[in-house]
């Protein structure tokens, strides 16, 4: 086994994007911000690129990864776009929305980021930073959430940090993230019928669907779970807990003293 990184983190700007640019480029990992969490990114047509993904973050390998694009164009070399999800596309790229399409035969595509499946997850990300790197490498980059499988995600680069250290070369650190939740995930059939995979900061008003095979980043039972027990719709706390307020309960700390849902999610995982 090849030993440690040293895990450099860098301040997001033009010198770090060159850097991981490179890195990418030479088969590696490195994590940057998107609009919703921090990724683990990895150049998508190299398989051992992103076997370093599944190794860095401990992932079982039938759980596919998210491709990201720099724009539509780019993203319909990769799959087929029945109309439906192309006015999503229109609606919501750049955003946090990750469409399921049918993958084309001659797409490049590592076949370890779709877990084999005949369908792959792509989305455009807004983030500038991702933006930045996905045209300064000229690749599709599949990037899950950078941190430990299993746990939650991290909206900054401590997080990356203190999950992933040693795991990887470099962090680029754009601060805090501003959804603070994963992408929503749709499913888009080639009759254009919509499946929720992945309830997320965008809100089509699907029922979320349960209890299929596994197409999607986030379907495992124990996704996002934290390490310590959890109670929920608590008003107050026990003496051995920690209180997470919303709205008029205060707690130790509080996603939101408004109740605003945006501002909450944002806060979650942080």
């Amino acid at each position: 086994a090849k030993p440690p990184f040293e895990t450099i983190i860098r301040p997001y700007g033009k010198a770090a994007i060159e850097d991981a640019a490179a890195l990418i480029a030479d088969g590696q990992i490195v994590a940057v911000p998107t609009e919703t969490v921090y990724g683990l990114a990895a150049d998508a047509t190299n398989a051992e690129a992103v076997a370093r993904i599944y190794a860095a973050k401990g992932r079982p390998s039938f759980n596919p990864l998210i491709v990201h694009l720099p724009d539509l164009l780019a993203a319909q070399r990769i799959a087929a776009f029945p109309q439906a999800a192309l006015d999503l596309a229109a609606l919501y790229w750049p955003g946090p929305l990750t469409l399921v399409l049918p993958l084309k035969a001659e797409s490049g595509i590592a076949s370890l980021v779709t877990a084999g499946l005949t369908t792959i997850a792509l989305r455009v990300p807004a983030h500038p930073a991702m933006q930045d790197l996905l045209r300064a490498c000229g690749k599709p980059l599949a990037a899950p959430s950078a941190n430990a499988s299993g746990s939650i995600s991290p909206t900054r680069a401590a997080h990356v940090a203190k999950s992933l250290g040693g795991r990887l070369p470099l962090i680029v650190d754009a601060g805090a993230t501003e959804q603070g939740l994963e992408s929503t995930i749709v499913a888009v059939a080639a009759d254009g019928s919509l499946r929720l995979l992945r309830p997320g900061p965008v809100d089509l008003g699907l029922a979320l669907e349960t209890g299929g095979a596994i197409e999607a980043p986030g379907q495992l039972a124990s996704h996002y779970a934290p390490s310590k027990p959890v109670r929920l719709n608590a008003l107050d706390a026990d003496s051995d807990e920690w209180l997470i307020g919303f709205g008029a309960v205060a707690g130790d700390a509080t996603l939101s003293t408004t109740g605003d849902l945006t501002e909450a999610a944002a806060h979650l995982f942080d």
